[in-house]
Protein backbone atom coordinates (compact mmCIF):
# COMPACT_ATOMS: atom_id res chain seq x y z
CA UNK A 1 0.00 0.00 0.00
CA UNK A 2 1.27 3.52 -0.66
CA UNK A 3 0.37 7.10 1.25
CA UNK A 4 -2.59 7.16 -0.50
CA UNK A 5 -4.21 3.87 0.29
CA UNK A 6 -4.06 2.33 -2.89
CA UNK A 7 -2.18 -0.84 -4.12
CA UNK A 8 0.14 -0.07 -6.70
CA UNK A 9 0.84 -2.60 -10.18
CA UNK A 10 4.08 -4.85 -9.82
CA UNK A 11 5.69 -2.93 -12.01
CA UNK A 12 9.59 -0.38 -11.78
CA UNK A 13 8.83 2.97 -11.26
CA UNK A 14 10.94 4.08 -14.32
CA UNK A 15 8.46 1.96 -16.51
CA UNK A 16 5.71 2.87 -15.21
CA UNK A 17 6.62 6.83 -15.03
CA UNK A 18 7.00 6.66 -18.38
CA UNK A 19 3.97 5.35 -19.23
CA UNK A 20 2.27 7.36 -17.12
CA UNK A 21 4.02 10.93 -17.84
CA UNK A 22 5.01 10.63 -21.69
CA UNK A 23 6.41 13.66 -22.52
CA UNK A 24 9.60 14.83 -20.02
CA UNK A 25 9.21 10.72 -18.14
CA UNK A 26 12.91 10.85 -16.84
CA UNK A 27 12.30 14.34 -15.08
CA UNK A 28 9.27 13.18 -13.68
CA UNK A 29 10.64 9.62 -12.47
CA UNK A 30 13.48 11.38 -10.56
CA UNK A 31 10.68 13.65 -8.91
CA UNK A 32 8.64 11.13 -7.96
CA UNK A 33 11.20 9.54 -6.29
CA UNK A 34 12.85 11.80 -4.20
CA UNK A 35 9.22 12.43 -3.17
CA UNK A 36 8.43 9.04 -2.40
CA UNK A 37 11.81 8.19 -0.90
CA UNK A 38 11.77 10.62 1.65
CA UNK A 39 9.17 12.04 4.41
CA UNK A 40 9.90 15.30 5.12
CA UNK A 41 10.05 18.39 3.32
CA UNK A 42 11.36 17.52 -0.35
CA UNK A 43 12.08 20.80 -2.47
CA UNK A 44 10.67 19.71 -6.23
CA UNK A 45 10.16 22.69 -8.36
CA UNK A 46 8.45 22.48 -11.59
CA UNK A 47 9.28 25.59 -14.05
CA UNK A 48 6.76 24.61 -16.68
CA UNK A 49 3.91 24.36 -13.98
CA UNK A 50 5.34 27.94 -12.94
CA UNK A 51 5.14 29.63 -15.92
CA UNK A 52 1.83 28.08 -17.54
CA UNK A 53 -0.53 28.03 -14.27
CA UNK A 54 -3.67 26.00 -14.71
CA UNK A 55 -3.02 25.53 -18.18
CA UNK A 56 -0.34 22.61 -17.26
CA UNK A 57 -2.75 21.35 -15.07
CA UNK A 58 -4.80 21.53 -17.57
CA UNK A 59 -2.60 19.37 -19.81
CA UNK A 60 -1.25 16.88 -17.66
CA UNK A 61 -5.31 16.52 -16.75
CA UNK A 62 -4.09 17.61 -13.27
CA UNK A 63 -8.06 19.26 -13.03
CA UNK A 64 -7.89 19.60 -9.24
CA UNK A 65 -4.37 22.01 -9.93
CA UNK A 66 -6.12 23.35 -12.51
CA UNK A 67 -9.24 24.99 -10.93
CA UNK A 68 -7.50 25.83 -7.57
CA UNK A 69 -4.77 27.92 -9.20
CA UNK A 70 -7.63 29.29 -11.78
CA UNK A 71 -9.13 30.56 -9.07
CA UNK A 72 -5.52 32.00 -7.08
CA UNK A 73 -4.97 33.45 -10.10
CA UNK A 74 -7.55 35.10 -11.06
CA UNK A 75 -7.60 36.66 -7.61
CA UNK A 76 -4.09 38.38 -7.99
CA UNK A 77 -5.32 39.66 -11.41
CA UNK A 78 -8.25 41.32 -10.25
CA UNK A 79 -5.65 43.25 -8.06
CA UNK A 80 -3.57 44.02 -10.82
CA UNK A 81 -6.57 44.97 -13.16
CA UNK A 82 -8.12 47.20 -10.10
CA UNK A 83 -4.35 48.90 -10.33
CA UNK A 84 -4.03 49.30 -13.79
CA UNK A 85 -7.69 50.80 -15.40
CA UNK A 86 -10.05 50.08 -12.70
CA UNK A 87 -10.76 53.76 -12.57
CA UNK A 88 -10.58 54.02 -8.81
CA UNK A 89 -12.59 56.99 -7.08
CA UNK A 90 -14.51 57.51 -10.68
CA UNK A 91 -17.28 57.58 -8.20
CA UNK A 92 -16.10 60.82 -6.27
CA UNK A 93 -15.38 62.35 -9.37
CA UNK A 94 -18.57 62.18 -11.11
CA UNK A 95 -19.86 63.91 -8.10
CA UNK A 96 -17.27 66.14 -8.36
CA UNK A 97 -17.94 67.12 -11.33
CA UNK A 98 -22.11 67.41 -10.91
CA UNK A 99 -21.51 69.89 -7.76
CA UNK A 100 -19.30 71.86 -10.10
CA UNK A 101 -22.21 71.92 -12.38
CA UNK A 102 -24.33 72.80 -9.54
CA UNK A 103 -22.78 75.17 -8.22
CA UNK A 104 -22.11 77.04 -11.51
CA UNK A 105 -26.02 77.27 -11.43
CA UNK A 106 -26.08 78.48 -8.25
CA UNK A 107 -23.85 81.30 -8.94
CA UNK A 108 -25.21 81.98 -12.28
CA UNK A 109 -28.66 82.55 -10.30
CA UNK A 110 -27.25 84.48 -7.58
CA UNK A 111 -25.71 86.80 -10.34
CA UNK A 112 -29.10 87.30 -11.82
CA UNK A 113 -30.98 88.10 -8.89
CA UNK A 114 -28.48 91.07 -8.01
CA UNK A 115 -29.24 92.46 -11.50
CA UNK A 116 -33.11 92.09 -10.86
CA UNK A 117 -32.16 93.79 -7.54
CA UNK A 118 -32.84 91.09 -5.04
CA UNK A 119 -29.70 90.92 -2.40
CA UNK A 120 -31.06 88.89 0.06
CA UNK A 121 -32.01 86.06 -2.20
CA UNK A 122 -28.76 86.49 -4.08
CA UNK A 123 -27.09 85.61 -0.74
CA UNK A 124 -28.69 83.10 -0.17
CA UNK A 125 -27.84 81.10 -3.35
CA UNK A 126 -24.00 82.10 -2.52
CA UNK A 127 -23.98 80.44 0.78
CA UNK A 128 -25.52 77.78 -0.94
CA UNK A 129 -22.69 77.31 -3.53
CA UNK A 130 -20.16 77.98 -0.88
CA UNK A 131 -21.64 74.71 0.69
CA UNK A 132 -21.34 72.98 -2.18
CA UNK A 133 -17.62 74.43 -2.80
CA UNK A 134 -16.89 72.71 0.10
CA UNK A 135 -18.59 69.48 -0.27
CA UNK A 136 -17.49 69.22 -3.52
CA UNK A 137 -13.68 69.64 -2.21
CA UNK A 138 -14.21 66.78 0.00
CA UNK A 139 -15.26 64.62 -3.03
CA UNK A 140 -12.40 65.62 -5.32
CA UNK A 141 -9.69 65.04 -2.42
CA UNK A 142 -11.39 61.46 -1.87
CA UNK A 143 -10.93 60.93 -5.72
CA UNK A 144 -7.52 62.00 -5.40
CA UNK A 145 -6.77 59.40 -2.48
CA UNK A 146 -8.67 56.20 -4.51
CA UNK A 147 -6.65 57.28 -7.60
CA UNK A 148 -3.42 56.94 -5.11
CA UNK A 149 -4.44 53.85 -4.28
CA UNK A 150 -3.96 52.58 -7.38
CA UNK A 151 -0.62 52.10 -7.18
CA UNK A 152 -0.77 50.34 -3.85
CA UNK A 153 -3.20 47.72 -5.48
CA UNK A 154 -0.99 47.17 -8.58
CA UNK A 155 1.93 46.32 -6.15
CA UNK A 156 -0.39 44.04 -4.02
CA UNK A 157 -1.62 42.02 -6.97
CA UNK A 158 1.95 41.83 -8.79
CA UNK A 159 3.19 40.15 -5.65
CA UNK A 160 0.13 37.97 -4.91
CA UNK A 161 0.79 36.82 -8.59
CA UNK A 162 4.46 35.73 -8.18
CA UNK A 163 3.46 34.26 -4.98
CA UNK A 164 1.05 31.85 -6.80
CA UNK A 165 3.51 30.90 -9.24
CA UNK A 166 5.86 29.83 -6.94
CA UNK A 167 3.72 28.00 -5.18
CA UNK A 168 2.30 26.23 -8.43
CA UNK A 169 6.14 25.51 -9.57
CA UNK A 170 6.31 23.98 -6.06
CA UNK A 171 3.23 22.08 -5.77
CA UNK A 172 2.79 21.07 -9.00
CA UNK A 173 5.39 18.09 -8.95
CA UNK A 174 3.35 16.41 -5.41
CA UNK A 175 -0.13 17.28 -6.78
CA UNK A 176 1.08 15.13 -10.51
CA UNK A 177 2.85 12.59 -8.11
CA UNK A 178 -0.35 11.82 -6.37
CA UNK A 179 -2.98 11.37 -9.77
CA UNK A 180 0.34 8.80 -10.86
CA UNK A 181 -0.48 7.04 -7.76
CA UNK A 182 -4.33 7.05 -8.39
CA UNK A 183 -3.27 5.89 -12.02
CA UNK A 184 -1.61 2.67 -10.56
CA UNK A 185 -4.45 1.60 -9.11
CA UNK A 186 -7.37 2.66 -11.67
CA UNK A 187 -6.18 3.21 -14.99
CA UNK A 188 -8.78 5.03 -16.00
CA UNK A 189 -7.15 8.25 -15.02
CA UNK A 190 -6.03 10.44 -17.00
CA UNK A 191 -2.47 10.15 -17.94
CA UNK A 192 -0.01 11.38 -20.38
CA UNK A 193 -0.40 15.01 -22.23
CA UNK A 194 -3.68 16.10 -23.58
CA UNK A 195 -4.06 18.58 -26.43
CA UNK A 196 -7.70 18.75 -26.33
CA UNK A 197 -7.76 18.80 -22.49
CA UNK A 198 -5.46 21.71 -22.75
CA UNK A 199 -7.54 23.24 -25.30
CA UNK A 200 -10.14 22.70 -23.15
CA UNK A 201 -8.41 24.34 -20.24
CA UNK A 202 -7.75 27.78 -22.25
CA UNK A 203 -11.15 28.01 -23.41
CA UNK A 204 -12.41 27.82 -19.93
CA UNK A 205 -9.55 30.79 -18.88
CA UNK A 206 -11.06 32.76 -21.65
CA UNK A 207 -14.87 32.32 -20.64
CA UNK A 208 -13.95 32.81 -17.05
CA UNK A 209 -11.24 35.75 -16.40
CA UNK A 210 -11.65 37.84 -19.59
CA UNK A 211 -15.87 38.42 -18.06
CA UNK A 212 -14.56 38.41 -14.23
CA UNK A 213 -12.06 41.25 -14.54
CA UNK A 214 -14.43 42.79 -16.31
CA UNK A 215 -16.65 42.83 -13.91
CA UNK A 216 -14.47 43.85 -10.93
CA UNK A 217 -12.14 46.03 -12.43
CA UNK A 218 -14.49 48.61 -14.38
CA UNK A 219 -16.00 51.29 -12.63
CA UNK A 220 -19.82 50.80 -13.85
CA UNK A 221 -20.26 47.54 -15.32
CA UNK A 222 -23.47 47.35 -14.38
CA UNK A 223 -24.87 49.41 -17.54
CA UNK A 224 -22.85 46.78 -19.81
CA UNK A 225 -24.36 43.97 -18.36
CA UNK A 226 -27.27 45.29 -17.94
CA UNK A 227 -30.70 42.87 -19.29
CA UNK A 228 -28.55 39.79 -18.39
CA UNK A 229 -31.10 38.97 -15.45
CA UNK A 230 -34.64 40.11 -14.66
CA UNK A 231 -36.39 41.60 -11.46
CA UNK A 232 -39.92 41.79 -10.16
CA UNK A 233 -42.22 43.79 -7.54
CA UNK A 234 -43.85 41.46 -4.50
CA UNK A 235 -47.26 42.10 -3.78
CA UNK A 236 -49.00 42.98 -0.25
CA UNK A 237 -49.61 39.78 1.71
CA UNK A 238 -53.22 39.92 3.09
CA UNK A 239 -53.99 39.45 6.44
CA UNK A 240 -57.19 37.74 7.89
CA UNK A 241 -58.05 37.99 11.58
CA UNK A 242 -59.23 34.69 13.41
CA UNK A 243 -61.71 35.35 16.42
CA UNK A 244 -61.26 33.42 19.75
CA UNK A 245 -64.36 32.52 21.11
CA UNK A 246 -63.51 30.57 24.12
CA UNK A 247 -61.82 31.95 27.16
CA UNK A 248 -59.56 29.84 27.64
CA UNK A 249 -57.86 30.03 24.19
CA UNK A 250 -57.22 33.11 24.08
CA UNK A 251 -55.93 32.95 28.28
CA UNK A 252 -53.36 30.48 26.41
CA UNK A 253 -53.06 32.44 23.54
CA UNK A 254 -51.70 35.36 26.14
CA UNK A 255 -49.61 33.09 27.89
CA UNK A 256 -47.51 32.15 24.91
CA UNK A 257 -47.49 35.76 24.01
CA UNK A 258 -45.55 36.42 27.17
CA UNK A 259 -43.39 33.48 26.70
CA UNK A 260 -42.45 34.27 23.37
CA UNK A 261 -42.04 37.84 24.27
CA UNK A 262 -39.72 36.74 27.73
CA UNK A 263 -37.65 34.60 24.96
CA UNK A 264 -37.33 36.92 22.69
CA UNK A 265 -36.27 39.65 25.49
CA UNK A 266 -33.60 37.54 27.50
CA UNK A 267 -32.19 35.78 24.47
CA UNK A 268 -31.94 38.09 21.70
CA UNK A 269 -28.21 38.58 21.72
CA UNK A 270 -28.53 34.37 20.56
CA UNK A 271 -31.08 34.79 17.89
CA UNK A 272 -29.15 37.86 16.53
CA UNK A 273 -26.01 35.87 16.57
CA UNK A 274 -27.59 32.92 14.53
CA UNK A 275 -29.19 35.39 12.81
CA UNK A 276 -25.82 37.18 11.69
CA UNK A 277 -24.10 33.75 10.95
CA UNK A 278 -27.02 32.58 8.62
CA UNK A 279 -26.74 35.68 6.62
CA UNK A 280 -22.74 35.86 6.23
CA UNK A 281 -23.21 32.16 4.67
CA UNK A 282 -26.28 33.78 2.55
CA UNK A 283 -24.46 36.63 1.82
CA UNK A 284 -21.12 34.74 0.76
CA UNK A 285 -23.48 32.58 -1.53
CA UNK A 286 -25.03 35.49 -3.02
CA UNK A 287 -21.98 37.31 -4.11
CA UNK A 288 -20.55 34.25 -5.86
CA UNK A 289 -23.93 33.14 -7.15
CA UNK A 290 -25.09 37.05 -8.34
CA UNK A 291 -22.21 39.29 -8.72
CA UNK A 292 -20.37 36.83 -10.45
CA UNK A 293 -21.02 37.13 -14.33
CA UNK A 294 -24.09 34.57 -15.08
CA UNK A 295 -21.78 33.15 -18.04
CA UNK A 296 -19.10 32.32 -15.76
CA UNK A 297 -21.36 30.37 -13.09
CA UNK A 298 -23.05 28.49 -15.24
CA UNK A 299 -20.07 27.34 -16.62
CA UNK A 300 -18.55 26.47 -13.32
CA UNK A 301 -21.70 24.52 -12.59
CA UNK A 302 -21.87 22.73 -15.88
CA UNK A 303 -18.09 21.43 -15.28
CA UNK A 304 -18.51 20.71 -12.16
CA UNK A 305 -21.49 18.93 -12.88
CA UNK A 306 -19.34 16.98 -15.53
CA UNK A 307 -16.88 16.37 -13.66
CA UNK A 308 -18.69 14.66 -10.68
CA UNK A 309 -21.81 13.49 -12.49
CA UNK A 310 -21.02 12.55 -15.90
CA UNK A 311 -22.23 14.72 -19.25
CA UNK A 312 -25.85 13.34 -18.99
CA UNK A 313 -26.28 15.64 -15.77
CA UNK A 314 -24.01 17.92 -17.30
CA UNK A 315 -26.20 18.33 -20.36
CA UNK A 316 -29.73 18.47 -18.00
CA UNK A 317 -28.06 21.51 -16.00
CA UNK A 318 -27.20 23.57 -18.88
CA UNK A 319 -30.47 23.46 -20.16
CA UNK A 320 -31.71 24.28 -16.77
CA UNK A 321 -29.47 27.38 -16.25
CA UNK A 322 -29.98 28.33 -19.84
CA UNK A 323 -33.68 27.98 -19.60
CA UNK A 324 -33.09 30.15 -16.00
CA UNK A 325 -30.83 32.93 -17.93
CA UNK A 326 -33.19 33.36 -20.91
CA UNK A 327 -36.82 33.71 -18.98
CA UNK A 328 -34.72 36.84 -17.12
CA UNK A 329 -34.95 34.93 -13.94
CA UNK A 330 -31.42 34.46 -13.28
CA UNK A 331 -31.41 36.84 -10.29
CA UNK A 332 -34.30 35.67 -8.33
CA UNK A 333 -32.81 31.92 -8.92
CA UNK A 334 -29.72 32.32 -7.60
CA UNK A 335 -31.18 33.98 -4.52
CA UNK A 336 -33.25 30.66 -3.75
CA UNK A 337 -30.83 28.36 -4.75
CA UNK A 338 -28.71 30.17 -2.24
CA UNK A 339 -31.72 29.65 0.47
CA UNK A 340 -31.66 26.07 -0.48
CA UNK A 341 -28.27 25.63 -0.32
CA UNK A 342 -27.56 27.13 2.85
CA UNK A 343 -30.70 25.10 4.49
CA UNK A 344 -29.85 21.73 2.79
CA UNK A 345 -26.29 22.15 3.93
CA UNK A 346 -26.62 22.96 7.48
CA UNK A 347 -29.41 20.35 7.76
CA UNK A 348 -26.87 17.76 6.24
CA UNK A 349 -24.10 19.71 8.30
CA UNK A 350 -26.09 18.69 11.56
CA UNK A 351 -28.10 15.61 10.84
CA UNK A 352 -25.59 13.12 9.02
CA UNK A 353 -23.68 13.56 12.62
CA UNK A 354 -27.18 13.12 14.67
CA UNK A 355 -28.29 10.18 12.69
CA UNK A 356 -24.76 8.38 13.26
CA UNK A 357 -24.95 9.20 16.78
CA UNK A 358 -28.79 8.10 16.61
CA UNK A 359 -28.24 4.66 14.85
CA UNK A 360 -25.87 3.68 17.31
CA UNK A 361 -27.42 4.65 20.73
CA UNK A 362 -30.95 3.50 20.56
CA UNK A 363 -31.61 5.25 24.23
CA UNK A 364 -30.54 8.70 22.38
CA UNK A 365 -32.47 7.78 19.55
CA UNK A 366 -36.16 7.12 21.46
CA UNK A 367 -35.36 10.68 23.20
CA UNK A 368 -35.35 12.57 19.40
CA UNK A 369 -38.18 10.54 17.73
CA UNK A 370 -40.97 12.60 19.28
CA UNK A 371 -39.24 15.88 18.60
CA UNK A 372 -38.86 14.42 15.42
CA UNK A 373 -42.70 13.48 14.48
CA UNK A 374 -43.06 16.83 15.65
CA UNK A 375 -40.60 18.88 13.69
CA UNK A 376 -42.30 16.62 10.68
CA UNK A 377 -45.71 16.73 10.86
CA UNK A 378 -46.07 20.27 12.54
CA UNK A 379 -47.65 22.22 9.51
CA UNK A 380 -45.12 24.52 7.80
CA UNK A 381 -46.97 27.33 8.37
CA UNK A 382 -46.81 27.13 12.12
CA UNK A 383 -43.00 27.11 12.47
CA UNK A 384 -43.04 30.44 10.98
CA UNK A 385 -44.50 32.19 13.99
CA UNK A 386 -41.78 31.61 16.55
CA UNK A 387 -39.19 32.49 13.44
CA UNK A 388 -40.59 35.55 13.29
CA UNK A 389 -41.10 36.14 17.12
CA UNK A 390 -37.39 35.39 17.32
CA UNK A 391 -35.51 36.10 14.06
CA UNK A 392 -37.73 38.19 12.68
CA UNK A 393 -38.38 38.51 8.89
CA UNK A 394 -36.35 38.02 5.70
CA UNK A 395 -34.01 35.35 4.20
CA UNK A 396 -32.51 34.22 7.54
CA UNK A 397 -35.37 33.39 8.99
CA UNK A 398 -36.64 31.41 5.64
CA UNK A 399 -33.53 29.13 6.31
CA UNK A 400 -34.34 28.37 10.10
CA UNK A 401 -37.66 27.67 8.88
CA UNK A 402 -36.42 24.96 6.15
CA UNK A 403 -33.85 23.67 8.34
CA UNK A 404 -36.34 22.81 11.01
CA UNK A 405 -39.14 21.38 8.13
CA UNK A 406 -36.31 19.14 6.26
CA UNK A 407 -34.02 17.81 8.78
CA UNK A 408 -35.70 15.58 10.36
CA UNK A 409 -35.29 13.22 6.79
CA UNK A 410 -31.57 12.83 6.53
CA UNK A 411 -31.66 12.39 10.92
CA UNK A 412 -34.11 8.93 10.09
CA UNK A 413 -32.76 7.79 7.06
CA UNK A 414 -29.11 8.05 8.24
CA UNK A 415 -29.84 6.41 11.76
CA UNK A 416 -31.91 3.66 9.78
CA UNK A 417 -28.75 3.62 7.07
CA UNK A 418 -26.12 2.62 10.39
CA UNK A 419 -28.60 0.43 12.16
CA UNK A 420 -28.71 -1.73 8.69
CA UNK A 421 -24.96 -2.39 8.62
CA UNK A 422 -24.81 -6.11 9.57
CA UNK A 423 -23.47 -7.27 12.56
CA UNK A 424 -21.05 -9.74 10.92
CA UNK A 425 -18.96 -7.07 9.29
CA UNK A 426 -18.66 -4.91 12.40
CA UNK A 427 -17.44 -7.77 14.14
CA UNK A 428 -15.23 -9.36 11.68
CA UNK A 429 -13.30 -4.97 11.25
CA UNK A 430 -13.18 -4.91 15.05
CA UNK A 431 -11.36 -8.43 14.70
CA UNK A 432 -8.92 -7.10 12.27
CA UNK A 433 -7.95 -4.74 14.48
CA UNK A 434 -9.93 -1.41 13.67
CA UNK A 435 -10.79 1.19 16.12
CA UNK A 436 -14.06 2.47 16.63
CA UNK A 437 -13.58 5.95 14.49
CA UNK A 438 -11.88 2.76 11.43
CA UNK A 439 -14.61 1.15 11.83
CA UNK A 440 -17.28 4.15 11.83
CA UNK A 441 -15.07 5.33 8.34
CA UNK A 442 -14.21 2.63 6.20
CA UNK A 443 -17.24 -0.16 7.18
CA UNK A 444 -20.31 1.82 8.58
CA UNK A 445 -20.46 5.18 6.74
CA UNK A 446 -19.65 3.21 3.66
CA UNK A 447 -22.27 0.54 4.21
CA UNK A 448 -24.88 3.37 5.16
CA UNK A 449 -24.09 5.45 2.49
CA UNK A 450 -27.56 4.78 -0.12
CA UNK A 451 -29.38 5.51 2.97
CA UNK A 452 -27.84 8.60 3.93
CA UNK A 453 -27.82 9.60 0.11
CA UNK A 454 -31.60 9.11 -0.24
CA UNK A 455 -32.03 11.21 2.91
CA UNK A 456 -29.93 13.85 1.60
CA UNK A 457 -32.54 13.91 -1.56
CA UNK A 458 -35.32 13.85 0.60
CA UNK A 459 -33.82 16.89 2.85
CA UNK A 460 -33.22 18.95 -0.89
CA UNK A 461 -36.74 17.99 -2.06
CA UNK A 462 -38.32 19.14 1.53
CA UNK A 463 -35.96 22.43 1.59
CA UNK A 464 -37.27 22.99 -2.15
CA UNK A 465 -41.06 22.82 -0.55
CA UNK A 466 -40.21 25.77 1.88
CA UNK A 467 -39.58 28.28 -0.44
CA UNK A 468 -42.78 29.17 -0.98
CA UNK A 469 -43.65 28.80 2.54
CA UNK A 470 -40.60 31.07 3.49
CA UNK A 471 -41.52 34.13 1.33
CA UNK A 472 -44.21 34.61 3.49
CA UNK A 473 -42.17 36.33 5.57
CA UNK A 474 -39.80 38.22 3.75
CA UNK A 475 -37.34 35.47 1.90
CA UNK A 476 -37.00 36.59 -1.30
CA UNK A 477 -36.22 34.62 -4.50
CA UNK A 478 -38.58 32.42 -6.49
CA UNK A 479 -40.95 31.90 -4.19
CA UNK A 480 -41.78 35.26 -3.91
CA UNK A 481 -42.57 35.06 -7.71
CA UNK A 482 -45.06 32.63 -6.94
CA UNK A 483 -46.92 34.30 -4.28
CA UNK A 484 -46.93 37.22 -6.81
CA UNK A 485 -48.88 34.65 -9.39
CA UNK A 486 -50.89 33.13 -6.42
CA UNK A 487 -52.17 36.42 -5.11
CA UNK A 488 -52.61 37.85 -8.62
CA UNK A 489 -54.22 34.48 -10.26
CA UNK A 490 -51.04 35.14 -13.06
CA UNK A 491 -50.96 31.42 -14.25
CA UNK A 492 -47.93 32.04 -16.93
CA UNK A 493 -46.50 32.89 -14.52
CA UNK A 494 -46.57 30.82 -11.57
CA UNK A 495 -45.97 28.32 -14.11
CA UNK A 496 -42.75 29.24 -15.32
CA UNK A 497 -41.86 30.08 -11.68
CA UNK A 498 -42.68 26.76 -10.68
CA UNK A 499 -40.19 25.10 -13.31
CA UNK A 500 -37.72 27.55 -12.88
CA UNK A 501 -37.60 26.05 -8.83
CA UNK A 502 -37.72 22.47 -9.59
CA UNK A 503 -34.70 22.78 -12.36
CA UNK A 504 -32.92 24.10 -9.41
CA UNK A 505 -33.40 21.25 -7.14
CA UNK A 506 -32.78 18.93 -9.41
CA UNK A 507 -29.89 20.38 -10.33
CA UNK A 508 -28.38 20.34 -7.21
CA UNK A 509 -29.93 16.77 -6.29
CA UNK A 510 -28.35 15.27 -9.52
CA UNK A 511 -24.65 16.27 -9.09
CA UNK A 512 -25.27 15.50 -5.64
CA UNK A 513 -26.79 11.85 -6.18
CA UNK A 514 -24.60 11.68 -9.82
CA UNK A 515 -21.41 12.20 -7.45
CA UNK A 516 -22.10 9.70 -5.12
CA UNK A 517 -23.13 6.86 -8.14
CA UNK A 518 -19.89 7.93 -10.03
CA UNK A 519 -17.70 6.91 -6.70
CA UNK A 520 -19.44 3.80 -6.32
CA UNK A 521 -19.00 2.94 -9.95
CA UNK A 522 -15.13 3.56 -9.86
CA UNK A 523 -14.95 1.33 -7.21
Amino acid sequence: MNESGLTPKPRSLDSSVEEFAGQNADYYAHQFSRIQGKNGFVFSWNSMAALFGPLWGAFRGAWGFFWTFLVLELFALVQLGRGLWGELGADQLARYEKLLTNIAKREQQAKELIAAGNADEAESKLKIAENLKRVAAEAQEKAELAANEATTILLTGLALLVIVKIIEGLYANFAYEKQYLRWRAIPTVQSGVSRPSAIFGGLLLLAIWPLTLFRFTVADPDKTLSGLTGGFLGGTLPITEFPVKKEYFAALARKGDAGFDWLAINFSDVFDGITKAIRSVLDGLEIVLIDTPWPVVMIVIVVMALRLAGPRVAIFTAASLLYLAFMGLWEISMITVALIGAGAFLCVLFGIPLGIWFGKSRRAYSVAEPVLDFMQTMPAFVYLIPIIAFFGTGKPPGVLATIIFAMPPVIRLTALGMRGVPEATKEAAVAFGSSKWQLLRHVEIPLAMPSIMTGINQTILMSLSMVVIASLIGAEGLGALILEALQYAAKGQGLLGGLAILFCAMVIDRIAQGMYRRKVEGQ
